[in-house]
């Protein structure tokens, strides 16, 4: 039943993103030519890697808690 649910999830997903396929998008078009759109690649970079670097950190602590028990 898990898999059945995952294959429609991802199968809907996959049908959401095709259908965006003909729209050209103009703020992606003007920051691109700005050079601004590396500002925001690397703005988004930087919180998924602190994202990251707290999620595995907090997985350590937990580790080591768990081993005290």
């Amino acid at each position: 039943m898990k898999k059945l649910l995952s294959l429609i999830v991802l199968l809907l997903s996959f049908v959401a993103v095709k259908a965006q396929g003909g729209k050209n998008v103009e703020m992606a078009d003007v920051l691109r030519s700005s050079g601004k759109i590396y500002v925001v690649v690397g703005t988004i970079a930087i919180v998924f890697v602190g994202l990251a670097i707290y999620l595995f950190s907090i997985d350590r602590r937990l580790k080591k808690i768990e081993k005290e028990n």
